[in-house]
């Protein structure tokens, strides 16, 4: 991934070429390999790159044969192979980047160019074939890229956009979220929809489609594992984020089980070529990360993780301490006040610093898995199923405002990029079609178990489908596939969510909590906690048109849940089951 920048509309664009550099400056992060800036008629396009695929040839904005299209991208495209050889032979391509065939794309299919990529995009394309130089801008179907839109009072007519929010505040007096599965074309000024799959109005309050569909747990687990591979598509050195959660460990097994045929399909072509008497190098293996307080309970279950696949582990101890102290600066490049957002990201930027030292620049993760089946454990107080389906397609649908800007924003403060497999188009319109009766779980001890004895817990669909490996070894220990959801922010150690409280109380007085509805009548924070990462952001990004593009992810008090987002507040956190390991 990267950054981009693009004003359309200007007057003289070359007259502000140093302005709009500068704030393209500040998603350099995003970016630090190269930056590329493209002056055209009537919009400026500034690119922060981080070279994953097409290292060489790949720089940014990216221009068409005859001069005529400019394109700026952040993301990946995981079918460009396969695009490539649909738009004919008589293309002609001037890099290796996955995102060049974006540009024939667009000039076969026009603004329907994004209903044939696979992949995480945000991209502004510039036309200057026609008379009036035209854009369409463009996210990806759930918003795993970040991308924002601005408006200007001080140049009328002109439309920003870029991937993070610091590059348009000084500028814009109006900023939104560009919404995820949606185009912008500069034409007619409109932005609409693309993506719409067939369980897309599930959470209609009047007449939802609810599915009815068994499981297929062969299906469910062949497609998670096609797109765990097409997400190895790399030139530099990758790794995976593991916390010894059902969702991470998964995505780490296959992950490991992949990188191991892609070396042994290796060595066999370098056996070929070289004399038996040469010594082959050592078969690359997966390297595995994790973060946590001393003894915390993702560090425990990593470790076991890590060895049972047998990674390359790192595993990092911080102090709550450090995560207090890095708090301002995860606002930062969050660009939210959401406590459950803060919470989870603090240890996420700083493992994801330790990664980039170490050279590796992409790292699979776990993200949207909860959201899908269904997972977090207020989950269990949904009345029935056609309301639990819904839940499950609001959940999806607000990925871009909570776990999917975190993934994003966490790792790409540090030029870290994150795919996340479970977000997989092919793999969503599998599993958004399971009847939501087999995604229900019960509360407390009263689960219950399946024929092989298998408890009815939470994403149990999921854990079954991979509970099994005819011929071979398991692809996880049974205390790890049947092992109860920590919220992220929960597992690192319980102590940080207590620690953040606390800090939060000895900062914020009484007499200042008291005033926070004055303070902020819209979006009032109800903890003192919330009050002192509120106040973090208003001082980073001062402005109402900055505060109102952050959604606050609570669970459903409707439902009876409690506001904080933490699992261990859920009644059934402490709910025992019996896990056999293996």
């Amino acid at each position: 991934m990267c950054g981009i920048f693009a004003v359309h509309g200007l007057d003289k664009p070359s007259a502000d070429r140093a302005h709009f550099i500068a704030l393209s400056k500040r998603l350099r992060h995003r970016g630090p390999d190269w930056s590329g800036c493209f002056v055209g008629k009537n919009c400026t396009l500034v690119h922060e790159r981080l070279a994953i695929v097409g290292v060489d040839t790949g720089a940014q904005p990216l221009v068409s044969e005859d001069g005529k299209i400019i394109l700026a991208v952040n993301g990946e495209i995981y079918n460009h192979i396969q695009l490539r050889a649909s738009v004919g032979p008589g293309v002609k391509f001037k890099t290796h980047s996955d995102c060049e065939v974006i540009i024939p794309l667009y000039r076969k299919y026009d603004k329907d160019v994004c209903g044939h990529l696979d992949g995480m995009f945000s991209f502004v394309l510039l036309d200057e074939s026609e008379e009036k130089p035209r854009i369409i801008a463009a996210r990806d179907p759930i918003g795993i890229t970040t991308l924002y839109q601005g408006w200007s009072s001080k140049r009328p007519g002109a439309v920003y956009f870029a991937s993070e929010l610091k590059a348009l505040v000084d500028d814009c007096d109006k900023i939104i979220s560009f919404p995820p599965g949606h185009i912008y074309d500069s034409r007619d000024g409109s932005t609409t929809r693309y993506f719409t799959p067939s369980w897309w109005n599930g959470d209609n309050e009047v007449n939802p489609t609810i599915p009815s569909a068994s499981p297929d747990y062969k299906l469910i687990k062949e497609t998670l594992e096609a797109a765990v591979r097409k997400r190895l598509m790399s030139e530099v050195p990758y790794g995976v984020l593991l916390s010894g959660g059902l969702d991470s460990s998964l995505i780490a097994a296959i992950a490991s089980r992949e990188t191991e045929k892609v070396a042994q399909a290796q060595y066999e072509a370098r056996k070929k070529k070289l004399e038996e008497a040469l010594t082959l190098a050592a078969w690359p293996q997966l390297h595995s990360f994790s973060i946590g307080l001393e003894n915390s309970p993702d560090l425990l279950a990593a470790r076991k993780v890590a060895h049972y696949l047998g990674t390359v582990h790192h595993e990092y101890v911080f102090t709550v301490q450090e995560g207090l102290d890095a708090i301002p600066e995860v606002i930062y490049h969050l660009e939210t006040y959401d406590v459950t957002t803060v919470r989870a990201s603090t240890p996420m930027y700083l493992l994801s610093r330790k990664i980039k030292a170490m050279g590796v620049k992409m790292v699979l993760s776990g993200e949207g898995s909860d959201e899908i089946f269904g997972g977090y454990l207020y989950f269990h107080a949904a009345p029935d199923r056609v309301s639990f389906h819904q839940e499950c397609v609001r959940r999806v649908k607000n990925l871009h405002t909570s776990d999917c800007l975190r993934a994003n924003k966490s790792t790409m403060a540090w030029g870290l990029e994150a795919r996340v497999p479970f977000l997989d188009k092919a793999f969503l319109e599998v599993a958004m079609n399971v009847d939501p009766a087999s995604k229900m779980f019960s509360k407390g001890t009263a689960q219950g178990v399946d024929e092989d004895g298998c408890p009815k817990m939470e994403k149990y669909i999921l854990r079954k489908a991979f509970d099994c490996s005819p011929g071979g070894k398991p692809y996880l220990p049974r205390s790890i596939l049947w092992r109860q959801k920590e919220q992220f922010s929960d597992g690192v150690g319980y102590s940080w969510i207590d620690g953040i409280k606390d800090h939060s109380a000895s900062i914020v007085s009484d007499e200042a909590f008291a005033q926070a509805a004055k303070r902020w009548p819209e979006g009032t924070p109800d903890t003192k906690e919330a009050y002192y990462l509120r106040e973090i952001f208003d001082n980073l990004y001062p402005t109402e048109t900055a505060a109102a593009t952050a959604v606050r992810w609570i669970p459903r008090g409707d439902w009876g849940c409690s506001s904080d987002p933490s699992g261990r507040s859920v009644s059934i956190h402490n709910a025992a089951y019996q896990a056999v390991d293996s």
